[in-house]
């Protein structure tokens, strides 16, 4: 079984080494490891090159301004390998994320698609209260949830289905998605683990969740996420109106569906992070204020999705 690890990246000469030190330092190596660079003006390119100066096992193929989705078709059209796994900059991988995800297809000769898992990178106090707040929570024994960034591909699955869309954001669920629909069979490795760097404050997590609403929507996937949002904000509408025609004290019910939301992700991250955010001040109001950051940026997004479907196809420069 020979392998190759193919890695999308844009403007990131800030995290490239520390991937590529847990690249080097995987118990079973990748046969070879393609960077395809969508159009970096920092100095990502002279780093991977360097990389591949000292060692052959990299190579770095250059897209020209390419979003993720065309770096992840030219990588995987370049891969030399019949399997592909994949992974994204910014991330960090456990030495024994290759080893478990060949291992798990070792164990199941008839998949063809093998799912690791994932953790936040977990560095400061906002990225405690981020990960409460929209990271899926993790299950003993299981995956948190599939990520195209801890997997491994047979290559003709990306063949079959017509590799990936040329986007920004959600191409990986299109085409993992689409694969499943294929009738490929999957099998989940819980001990492959990598581990996945969060956005550091409320700006960039605004922007980042705006931009995932965007290409949801334009991909035709509310039903997965928009809609469950909209639905709780026209209770609350309901609440308003209640409280303005009929008693004042409807109104109450707008704090208390706030709370009831933070205490919940609290309470379904507790085997990680314990009960301390619920009785710590500081913890549950940022919690609350991610979480009203987040469905802000889904309606955003969701507006410009619906005002600018053109854009679709555009690289685009967030």
């Amino acid at each position: 079984m020979q392998i190759s690890l193919v890695i999308p990246v844009f403007n990131e000469a800030q995290t490239i080494k520390a991937l590529v030190a847990s690249i080097n330092t995987q118990t079973r190596t990748p046969d070879e490891v393609v960077f395809v660079d969508g159009g970096s003006v920092d100095n990502t390119i002279p780093l991977i090159e360097n990389i591949a100066a000292d060692n052959n096992l990299y190579r770095l193929v250059k897209a020209g301004r390419a979003m993720p989705g065309r770096g992840r078709n030219l990588g995987t059209q370049a891969a030399r390998f019949a399997w592909v796994a994949y992974t994204d900059a910014g991330i960090i991988l456990d030495k024994d994320w290759l080893s478990e995800l060949v291992k798990c297809a070792d164990s199941n000769p008839y998949a063809s698609i093998i799912y690791g898992d994932f953790s936040p990178q977990l560095n400061s106090f906002f990225e405690k209260a981020a990960a409460v707040t929209y990271v899926a929570a993790a299950k003993p024994g299981k995956i948190r949830g599939k990520a195209l960034p801890s997997s491994l591909f047979k290559k003709e699955v990306w063949e079959k289905v017509g590799g990936f869309p040329d986007w920004r954001a959600t191409e990986d669920l299109v085409f993992m998605e689409k694969a499943e629909k294929a009738g490929y069979i999957v099998a989940e490795a819980p001990a492959a683990k990598m581990y996945w760097q969060l956005r550091p404050d409320i700006k960039s997590t605004f922007k980042k969740f705006d931009l995932y609403s965007k290409y949801n929507v334009w991909a035709g996937r509310q039903a997965y996420w928009h809609y469950g949002v909209a639905k709780q904000y026209a209770i609350v509408i309901g609440f308003i109106l209640l409280g303005f025609f009929h008693h004042w004290f409807w109104f109450l019910a707008i704090p208390l569906w706030l709370l009831a939301r933070t205490a919940k992700r609290i309470l379904l991250h507790r085997n990680e992070f314990g009960w301390r955010p619920l009785f710590v001040p500081s913890y549950f109001l940022l919690i609350m204020l991610l979480t009203i950051v987040i469905d802000a940026a889904t309606f955003t997004g969701w507006i410009k999705a619906i005002l600018n479907k053109s854009a679709l196809q555009k690289p685009s420069t967030e």
